[in-house]
């Protein structure tokens, strides 16, 4: 079947290395005789006229050009679509495309496109909010809403702002619901997850796959300030079992476990970020995964 790519872009971000990216995309979409065209990002989400235009021009193939922000609007507008989504990563983060295996080398990210084989993903539900990767409340998402509003961006910028808030962090109080098993925690942070990273190749939830239906929890409790970064190393290296949460709770700093739903009652009200963008917080939260949310183009398994 014959190809249509509609590559999505921000017209906003990136000047001069924009251009020399779309030129290459152009070049190499063009010697693989594709058909193609650019379109604009819409920074309010409205992707209805684009929906029309995917129905009317058969198109089959949407690709993001951006980070998790990025992909995480145009995904949740276009759900359901008859479409496979792909990513040539850019700004920080990439959570989503480094999790499947996407590079954030764009030459090699635009051969995965064109010879990569799609594949479903999940994505959740934060209440009425879309996530395709990951949310969290408490410390990381104030990091997320503090560096929103910075004047440059980065990983440098990322990391400085993450000492600021660790020096200012407070656990808040939390009460997690899974069916009918229910227990308090005061935690510096939550993380629900899909993915396996918070981005930049940091890995948060060591077992979390794309399409396995489940979420990956990952609770970091309250603990003396200064062993808060070796639990967290520590669970980024994957060396942190939730073996038995009933059990653990009351021992374990950090605590990890898979569920396709759960409720947290946000008792504080901490913060809330949504696929690292800062989203207004609420006092509970019902999450639940939506099982095979997307298709999206992956490398092929050799």
């Amino acid at each position: 079947m014959s190809r249509k790519i509609i590559y999505l872009f921000n017209p906003i971000s990136g000047t001069t290395r924009k251009e020399a990216l779309l030129k290459k995309i152009e070049t190499a979409t063009k010697a693989e005789n594709i058909d193609f065209e650019f379109m604009r990002t819409d920074p309010q989400g409205d992707y209805e006229a684009l929906r029309k235009k995917i129905d009317r021009e058969k198109v089959t193939d949407i690709v993001i050009i951006g980070g998790d922000g990025t992909v995480n609007q145009v995904t949740g507008a276009l759900r359901g679509c008859k479409i496979k989504f792909g990513i040539i990563p850019r700004r920080s983060g990439n959570g989503l495309a480094y999790t499947a295996g996407i590079p954030k080398n764009a030459t090699r990210a635009l051969e995965i496109i064109f010879a990569g084989a799609s594949k479903k993903v999940d994505a959740f539900m934060i209440n009425d909010q879309y996530a395709c990767m990951l949310c969290g409340l408490g410390l990381d998402a104030s990091v997320a809403h503090k560096f929103a509003v910075r004047r440059t961006r980065g990983l440098i910028t990322y990391t400085q702002e993450s000492v600021l808030q660790f020096f200012q962090a407070t656990p808040y109080r939390f009460k997690i619901l899974i069916n009918d098993f229910s227990f308090p925690t005061d935690a510096y942070f939550i993380s629900v997850a899909n993915s396996n990273q918070f981005g930049n190749n940091v890995t948060i939830a060591p077992q979390a796959s794309l399409n396995d239906g489940l979420l990956d929890i990952v609770i970091v409790q309250r603990m003396m300030k200064m062993m808060l970064p070796i639990a967290v190393l520590k669970q980024i290296q994957g060396n942190n079992q939730l073996l038995q949460l009933a059990e653990d709770i009351a021992k374990n700093t950090v605590l990890y476990f898979q569920t396709a739903e759960l409720i947290i009652k946000n008792l504080d009200n901490a913060p809330l970020h949504v696929d690292g963008e800062p989203r207004r917080t609420a006092h509970e939260f019902s999450i639940k995964i939506l099982k095979d949310c997307f298709d999206l183009i992956q490398p092929r398994l050799e």
